[in-house]
């Protein structure tokens, strides 16, 4: 199969003004959510001791701009699967690319936390932390790996999850969904399809429509990012400010020394020793990681880490269909590797725990097996309530932490999807399937107009 280049059918585009640059737009909107941020911090509580109206107008916003987001995934991951597994019918070589990509997932995921763990043990963020004591308290939910295999095994055809939380003031009942469950019921429904065979193509035509408008809502609701990043990143200021984040400055530094480690200098070398370039990479992948540290949320970011990965790097769409999806639900180099390292690394130095070479292998093992039980959601809590109860140490070190995570988990999130973009491009170029000259143009998402309708799947 021969890549199909994007160039030789879009007309080449006038550029557009800085001011209706996609990325300059969210700049400007982080500095803005940053200084309204600092403005409702210093006006404090009001009188009945309540977030005061501007705190209250920045969470609405970014809280308001992630339920959109979070609206569309369950239809979007179940449709994207559907359509991916039945494209791959059309790659003479799909058995290879799946494993290839599983195989490099677990590659990066295994640097990852090997980075991790190194920064724990050098910068021993839990012996120089000045994090009170009394702070240490169990999460209301915790992962084991019982739950996360009785996870994989829907309950119901959509994934879909109740809870009730019982107060003083009533019951209330809240509905969630499991992003792996709904990936387990796609896989099946869509081999199935594919076994069924001429019988299921009107389904997989329905299918298809109905991704090209979920990615056109979904675009929609992206384009609303600079607003959201305001109330987001305004909202983390107003609460959490700089007081927590001092108190664990070493552990916030370790992870976020981490991180950058991982995304400026292992995935170029990565790029590099596959004969690709690094800059051209950040050029194409850049308006999906932004989005990702600002929205928290892989599976959110999806429609443009898929959109760039494909019509950016030049991965061609059978294989970018499914590998992106996969990928963010289960490649969580942020969230699964470095972070859970580091924590699970600081709980033991800050407890007195002694932790020996087996500790960091079952760490390692936890961060490479067990990555797909972050889902792809905010928050990264499941996984190192996972990782510390495999390791036996006391979960009320999770308390700890939770002060800061918000912050950190932007820089994770954001890490993850540059891994989620990075390894079905670095297949593709090993499986002589990447359109180089697509990648090599490095060119930004502004070159994608919102009228263009997404390539049929």
């Amino acid at each position: 199969m021969s890549p199909t280049s994007v160039s030789a059918a879009r007309p080449p585009k006038a550029p557009k003004p800085l001011y209706a640059n996609f990325g300059f737009q969210v700049l400007v909107a982080m500095v803005i959510g940053l200084a309204l941020g600092f403005v409702a911090r210093s006006m404090g509580p009001d009188a009945a001791g309540n977030a005061n109206w501007l705190t209250q107008t920045l969470s609405t916003v970014g809280s308001s701009f992630v339920s959109l987001l979070r609206a569309l995934v369950p239809v979007l991951v179940f449709t994207a699967i559907v359509a991916s597994i039945a494209n791959l019918r059309e790659l003479n070589n799909a058995a290879k690319l799946v494993w290839q990509t599983l195989l490099w997932f677990a590659i990066t995921a295994l640097i990852a936390v090997v980075i991790g763990i190194a920064l724990g043990l050098i910068i021993q963020p839990g012996l120089n932390s000045a994090v009170a004591a009394e702070a240490a308290r169990a999460p209301s939910s915790t992962g084991s790996w019982l739950d996360f295999l009785k996870g994989l095994i829907p309950s119901n055809f959509i994934g879909l999850q109740a809870s009730t939380r019982v107060t003083d003031s009533g019951a209330t009942t809240s509905l969630n969904f499991n992003v792996l469950q709904i990936l387990i019921v796609s896989i099946v429904i869509g081999i199935a399809a594919l076994r069924v065979g001429p019988a299921a193509d009107p389904f997989l035509a329905f299918n298809r429509s109905f991704l090209k408008i979920i990615h056109k809502v979904l675009w929609w609701v992206i384009r609303l990012t600079p607003i959201g990043t305001i109330g987001l990143l305004g909202n983390a200021v107003a609460v959490y400010g700089w007081d927590a984040l001092a108190q664990l400055g070493w552990y916030a530094a370790a992870i976020y020394i981490g991180l950058l480690g991982v995304l400026f200098v292992v995935y170029p070398a990565l790029l590099q020793a596959h004969g690709l370039n690094p800059i051209r990479y950040f050029q194409s992948a850049w308006p999906a990681i932004q989005l990702a540290f600002v929205s928290r949320s892989s599976i959110g970011t999806l429609p443009v880490t898929e959109r760039i990965t494909e019509q950016n790097l030049g991965v061609p769409r059978e294989y970018a269909a499914f590998a992106v999806p996969l990928g963010a639900t289960t490649k969580m180099d942020g969230c699964a590797s470095i972070y859970p390292a580091i924590s699970a690394i600081f709980v033991a130095q800050f407890f007195g725990v002694s932790l020996g070479l087996e500790h960091y292998l079952l760490i390692a093992f936890v961060a490479v097996i067990g990555s797909a039980a972050t889902a792809g959601l905010t928050g990264a809590t499941v996984m190192l309530t996972l990782t510390l109860s495999t390791l036996g140490l006391p979960l009320e070190g999770v308390g700890l932490l939770l002060a800061i995570d918000p912050i950190l988990d932007m820089g994770r999130t954001a890490v993850n999807v540059a891994g989620q973009a990075l390894i079905p491009t670095i297949v593709a170029k090993r499986q002589g399937i990447l359109d180089q000259a697509t990648y090599n143009r490095g060119e930004s998402i502004e070159a994608l107009d919102d009228t263009q309708t997404v390539p049929a799947q």
